[in-house]
């Protein structure tokens, strides 16, 4: 957080309204409940065509929450500062809200390209779901808080489900049995390349992006909003 409040006031030469203490917590929340929702909603579609069933993990609930927590709030604020803070600010500078979006979301999904289990599909699923998703929801809310939230609320939800996480498997409160397509479940990659959580990230982004245009907060090259 310091390092980034840095750069934006001695490099950028600008505020950082978007990190702001106040409402922090709220937008958090709200990113948390839409990430929480996701997720849920996702793996319980997948799991009525038959593609997950679940069973209690028998290891202690305090100290695999816990640890779940620690992991993902470390993820969630550093890769959303260096996404959607820096670069999709940046670009949206240069370029707009338009190439922000796709450039940022590629970048993305290549950056998961070296987890365990991956491919060309779930590089491209990462980025339609999540690039695309977490860039909307910054453009909407104008606000990291939130997409933080949004990220926490969905690594930690299937990490906790015991779904691998982008590819790595850690211990959760369940076991997850996979059978069926890779298409449908995942595969090794985990939830977030099966083809389920693909169709409603986009929803999800469509609707945020659509959010954003009326509140004027998608810009254009040259920094004008629209």
């Amino acid at each position: 957080m310091a390092v980034y409040w840095w750069v934006m006031r001695r490099c950028a030469g600008r505020p950082t309204p978007e990190i702001a203490r106040r409402g922090a917590g709220r937008e958090a929340l709200l990113g948390g409940v839409i990430g929480l929702g996701f997720i849920l909603v996702s793996t319980l579609l997948i799991t009525a065509m038959g593609g997950y069933s679940f069973s209690r993990a028998g290891d202690g609930f305090v100290p695999v929450v816990w640890t779940a927590v620690m992991v993902q709030i470390g993820a969630a604020v550093t890769e959303e500062l260096l996404f959607r803070g820096l670069a999709l600010q940046a670009l949206e500078r240069l370029w707009g809200s338009w190439a922000a979006i796709v450039i940022t979301s590629l970048f993305f999904g290549v950056a998961h390209l070296g987890a365990p289990g991956a491919n060309a599909w779930s590089g491209l699923a990462i980025a339609l779901e999540a690039g695309a998703l977490l860039g909307a929801a910054f453009l909407w809310r104008r606000n990291i808080w939130f997409a933080v939230g949004l990220h926490f609320a969905w690594n930690t939800t299937e990490e906790l489900l015991g779904v691998p996480v982008s590819g790595h498997t850690s211990e959760g409160l369940f076991t997850v049995d996979v059978d069926g397509s890779a298409l449908l479940t995942g595969g090794d990659f985990g939830l977030e390349a099966s083809v389920v959580p693909v169709l409603i990230g986009a929803v999800l982004a469509v609707t945020m992006l659509v959010l954003a245009r009326r509140n004027g907060e998608v810009k254009s090259r040259h920094g004008a909003r629209r």
